[in-house]
């Protein structure tokens, strides 16, 4: 298998209230003390957070860092599907922005990357995650045993969950 050169997202995805930029180096320490929030760091390890070769959006609310929005791609012809993950500050869980912000990197992965399908993988316990991932068309595929490692040492099943295009919500 020959190496393929990834394209970063090179330009902001825009939504109603919601716009996604190319992660960039100066939004990384607003991003590490978002994720050691105590609502956010339940569900996330809080390494720091560095600009990850074109692979994460920043989500701004008018010009504030909100959260992250992270993508992957499996490129394998054979395989190739693409992946989602996110986070938002406490201030702004419960109004539907993170749910708009995967709307539009699930759109983006789909037209702009060609992807047919996404995978996401929340902890089996946070069920507003999940319950997000549904409203828009995530659906379970199965529960991943002791998959993710917490900072106490002690192992969490994961839900891994997935899109196919044509299942994407409209808004």
């Amino acid at each position: 298998m020959s190496a393929v050169a990834r394209p970063v997202a090179d330009s902001a995805l825009l939504g109603e209230r919601v716009r996604l930029r190319p992660m960039r180096a100066e939004d990384a320490a607003v991003l590490n003390e978002i994720v050691r929030a105590p609502e956010v760091a339940r569900w996330w390890d809080a390494t720091d957070f560095t600009v990850d070769e074109g692979e994460a959006f920043t989500i701004l609310i008018g010009e504030e860092v909100a959260g992250w929005i992270g993508w992957h791609e499996e490129t394998d012809p054979d395989y190739r599907h693409g992946g989602l993950d996110v986070f938002l500050a406490p201030e702004f869980h419960g109004r539907g922005l993170g749910r708009e912000a995967l709307i539009l990197a699930a759109r983006w992965l789909f037209t702009e990357r060609g992807h047919h399908r996404l995978t996401i993988d929340p902890a089996v316990a946070n069920s507003r995650a999940i319950a997000t991932y549904e409203s828009i068309g995530f659906q379970p595929v199965g529960v991943m045993r002791r998959y993710e490692r917490a900072a106490d040492g002690t192992w969490h099943d994961g839900l891994l969950m997935d899109l196919l295009a044509e299942e994407l919500v409209s808004e």
